[in-house]
């Protein structure tokens, strides 16, 4: 009887160091590939989320910028270039340019927006940003600018529609995400 104890016992140890079949290492590698697949899918779209963010940001940077500049900027050509009492519809100076006339004007070069010397100059602008030409960091390449400029008083409830300018200027990011900023400019 001891030797059939033993020839059982060594039957045991036998089974108990072989290692993995063929067809488990397969079956292994299979689960193992699609969790992999998995994780990796609900991985990627966070990751693009996460980079949006920060293109989100620099689109706001750069769309505040060129509010800000076009918002410099005198009314219209009829108007008082600094702001003061002359104003285009008031009687005294000539109409304001009618919307179908706004964009570049002679003697502005639309490649260059320093040339343009009122709001509705800027209408129908359009600017692939090219960080290094425009002397920004490189995170701002690729960035799309447009900008629309309309009249608008009316829904600032203002006695002319042409009393107001609403100035939009959209941004596009890298990854085709628009954000648009709007204002107004007032003939006050």
């Amino acid at each position: 009887m001891a030797c059939k104890l033993n020839k059982y016992a060594l039957l045991n140890v036998k089974a108990k160091m072989q290692g993995f079949t063929l067809i488990e290492i397969i079956l292994s590698i299979v689960v193992l590939s699609i969790s992999l697949s998995i994780i990796s899918s609900l991985i990627a779209p966070t990751e693009e989320q996460s980079a949006d963010a920060i293109l989100q940001i620099k689109a706001a940077e750069l769309g505040q910028s060129l509010m800000n500049d076009i918002n410099s900027r005198a009314f219209d050509d009829n108007s008082d270039m600094t702001g003061g009492r002359l104003r285009c519809d008031d009687g005294t100076q000539p109409d304001c340019t009618d919307e179908v006339n706004f964009g570049v004007e002679a003697g502005e070069n639309a490649n260059d927006i320093n040339t343009f010397d009122d709001v509705d100059d800027f209408h129908g602008f359009t600017q692939q940003v090219n960080a290094i030409n425009a002397g920004l960091d490189s995170g701002y390449t690729n960035f799309v600018l447009n900008v629309e400029v309309t009249y608008d008083g009316d829904s600032l409830s203002l006695a002319n529609n042409r009393l107001a300018k609403k100035i939009t200027v959209s941004v596009e990011t890298p990854l085709g995400t628009v954000i648009e900023f709007a204002s107004h400019k007032a003939n006050l």
